[in-house]
Parts: C-alpha cells; structure tokens; sequence
C-alpha cells in the first residue's frame, strides 16, 4: 500500500537558513528514483542540485520558481510504494541529507533538461484528464500548498515549451516582469540570451518614457510653498543569493574590522621575464596569479600574523597553520571567492592548476559552499579591471586581504637611469587588531621585494 512522504529542504551547509527555488526538475506526476535531483536552488555560496532521498511518484510541489524557503520547509511529496513507482516503502537515500538517513545505493542520477517532455506515472485515460475548470483551480492553488493539491505546469508557448537553458536570464525576467514567451531569441535555435532579455527591458522601459515627455505641461502659475520633492523612479533589485550574502559579508567587515591600507609601486619587469621563461621551457604554463599567490604564502610564512583572525568573544587572535588563499573573481552571478586549500603546500604549477579550475567552476555556477568558504588570506587581482589601485574591504573574518592592480609600462629609474618598465601598484588592507603598520608594512615590503626580484623567493624557500 503506497503512503505519501515529504521531503523538506534539506541543510545544505556551512550554516546556511534559507535558498531560492531556482528551477524544478520534475513536475507532479513524474516518477523519481531515489536520489535523483528534484530541483536546482542558490543558496547563499552558490547553486545546488537537491536530490530527492525517496523514490516514488511526485504527487506535490512547494513553492514557485524564484520563492525563498527556508531549511525544513516542504519541498515537494511523494507516494512511496505505489504500483506505478516500483519501489518499498523501506527503501532509503543513499546521499546524507540532513534530516534523512541512507540505505540502498544510490540511484543513477538523470537531469531533466528545460522543454523534454516528463513521463507520467498514471496512465493517461479520459476520465483522468482536467477540465478547463479544473486546470484554471489548479493554476490559482499552485504556490506552496500545505494540503497537498497537485499543481498546475509551467505555462508554456503556443508552438512549445520556452527555450530558456541559464537559470539566470529566467531570474533577470522574472525579476523585472518580463514574460519570456513573447520573446524570439537570437540565439541557436531560437535559444532565449539574456542579451534578448535586457533587449526587451529597455524597449518596455522606453515605450513607457517616451509618452510621459510629450505630455509633460509646465506650470501655468507659480506656487506659495515648494512641492515635496518626487521619490526617482528606478528598478528594485533584491538583495538576496550571492548579491545578499556579498552585502551581509562586506557590512559586517566594515562595522567589525578597524582596518588600515598601505601600499607600494614595484618593477614587476622581472617577474613577468621569469614566467615568459618558465612557460618557455615546455609543460603545463605558470599563470600570473599563481607567481602571485606563491610569494603570498611565502610572506606569509615569514608574517604569520596577517594569516589569522580574531575571537572577541575570547579576546584572542587566533593564528592559523594552514594558508587557505582566497581569491575574488567576477562573474554573471556576481563577486564570489573562491578558496585554495593548503596553499602554502603548492608549487607554481599546482597553483595555477588550481586556479583555473576554480575559476571556470565560478563561471558555470557549479562552485560548491565548501569551495566558497574556509579562507584565511585573500588575493586581490582588481588589475584586471584595468584599474591601478584600490583599497578592497576584507573578507570578513580574516585579518588581510593583497591587492594587485594592472602591470602597465610607467617611467621607472633603473640602476641609476630612466627607463620605461613594467610597474604595477600592491596594496595591502589589513586588520589593525592583529598587528600594527611596521607588520604590515614589512609583509608588502617582502612582497614587492619578490616581484622585483623573484631571486630573493628562491634565496629564502
């Protein structure tokens, strides 16, 4: 006999209370495996596929595209142990989800893509199917049900379902009201970009300007009292995913951390030499950043006051023995860091490794929580923004955070003589609590000693 199970948001980690629904991948109705995933969430640190720890036939969804939910809230419902499923009622998950246990193995996963038709557990017969009645009730009962009504699918065009693949140009219309199945996109296959989308927002918002000003009258008389100015019209864009826990991070550094910057030029001619002949020499190729965060590490072993961070509860500064390097990088989503573990561990080459695949996780939005947290020192390449300079905020609770900005040729006295080099401009924001300036100041002193010089790396390794 099949009975009805539900399957809350699980904890997804690293302290996390609450993640958006992004896309659903099944819909009420399909059957699912165990741990097959049922829907793609962000989460503060980044976007997840949450597999389902029982299988069975979905009988309830909870909770529209872009809903916030929090930990524990229902999910969806499933029908354990019904003729079409399958499957027991005493077969288990085989992931660890908070909240539920393991069994069986687990299941091979398969992703439901955007517009692949979904396969029905109850045979299609015509006393089964809705009446028009019906299925306009069941699209008003449709966001988060507790009684476990079966909702009604997504809405999809005339000639099909919507050809939107990136969860990202659905948030952006969604976000601004815009329907996405009265657009025609320009990329493969009619495929929807969210360049279309930004297209169709400035149209809309244009069409709507342009009346106003031609109907715009001046005031025919003056006015005893000046009116109360007009609130500026604009577009509200909500604090929450990756921009919301960006906004919490940098607010709580700025109140918590009495910080301070220093910084310095260097000739960073000789560095740039030394990676053009290390890539020179064959083999996997040695990346700026990576010659970056090599001397990071090596000054911070020779300053390990500026890997660590601060317990006021204990009023202690707390020195760590790992350097796990953090690193800002953009992306569509907006600015994440993510984490090198055991920097201090890792040669050039490793670095660079590294690096890139973290940096091509950022790009597909595929970075785990895990790989966004746990940082003790963070490196800054804002150079690459063609900026010289900057005074970043640190990356709460660490105590320190290099900023590089771009290598460019400048007028530079070498032995003795002007010359035109490559000079770049390092800063350092550093938390005053865990040392004073002469600390900070001999760390990026050592740092640009390096870049000038990559021989005196070598000579204290």
């Amino acid at each position: 006999m099949a009975h009805v199970l539900e399957f809350k948001l699980p904890d997804l980690g690293e302290g996390l209370t609450e993640a958006e629904i992004v896309r659903w991948l099944v819909q009420v109705g399909d059957v699912v495996a165990i741990d097959q995933p049922v829907v793609e969430v962000e989460t503060a640190k980044a976007m997840v596929e949450v597999p389902c720890p029982y299988g069975g036939v979905v009988t309830a969804r909870f909770g529209e595209e872009g809903t916030e939910l929090p930990v524990g809230a229902p999910l969806l419902t499933v029908a354990v142990g019904a003729p079409a499923s399958g499957v027991t009622a005493d077969e288990g998950s085989g992931n660890v989800l908070v909240g539920y246990g393991t069994g069986a193995p687990p299941a091979r996963r398969r992703r439901v893509r955007p517009g692949e038709p979904v396969r029905s557990a109850a045979p299609e017969t015509p006393a089964a199917q809705p009446t028009a009645v019906e299925t306009a009730a069941a699209s008003v009962a449709r966001p988060g049900r507790s009684d476990g009504s079966v909702q009604a699918a997504a809405p999809e065009r005339p000639d099909g379902p919507v050809p939107v693949i990136s969860p990202l140009v659905r948030r952006l219309a969604r976000e601004n009201g815009l329907d996405l199945r009265t657009l025609h996109g320009s990329g493969p296959d009619g495929l929807i970009l969210r360049a279309d989308v930004e297209h169709a927002l400035r149209t809309a918002t244009a069409s709507v300007q342009a009346p106003q000003a031609v109907t715009a009258q001046p005031v025919a008389a003056p006015v005893a009292h000046p009116a109360p100015a007009e609130t500026p019209s604009g577009t509200r864009l909500p604090l929450r995913g990756i921009r919301g826990a960006v906004a919490d991070k940098l607010s709580r550094s700025r109140r918590e951390i009495p910080d301070a910057t220093c910084w310095v030029d260097a000739d960073a001619t000789e560095l740039m030499n030394a990676r053009t002949a290390m890539n020179a020499a064959g083999g996997p190729k040695i990346s700026l950043l990576a010659l970056l965060a090599r001397i990071c590490t090596a000054a911070l072993t020779r300053f390990p006051e500026l890997n660590s961070t601060v317990d006021m509860e204990a009023r202690e500064v707390v020195r760590l023995d790992q350097v796990h390097l953090g690193f800002a990088a953009q992306t569509e989503r907006g600015l994440v860091v993510p984490v090198v573990r055991d920097a201090h561990t890792r040669d050039a080459e490793s670095l660079s490794a590294e690096f890139a695949r973290l940096t091509e996780a950022a790009r597909t939005g595929t970075l785990t929580p895990g790989q966004l947290t746990g940082g003790t020192f963070t490196l800054n390449n804002y150079g690459v923004f063609g900026v010289d300079g900057s005074t970043p905020i640190i990356n709460h609770p660490e105590a320190a955070m290099l900023g590089v900005g771009r290598i460019v040729p400048k007028p530079w006295v070498h032995e003795g003589e002007l010359a035109v080099r490559k000079v770049v401009q390092l800063s350092l924001t550093f938390d005053h609590r865990v040392c004073d300036g002469g600390t900070a100041g001999g760390f990026l002193r050592y740092v640009a000693d390096c870049v000038e010089q990559p021989a005196v790396l070598l000579r204290t390794l």
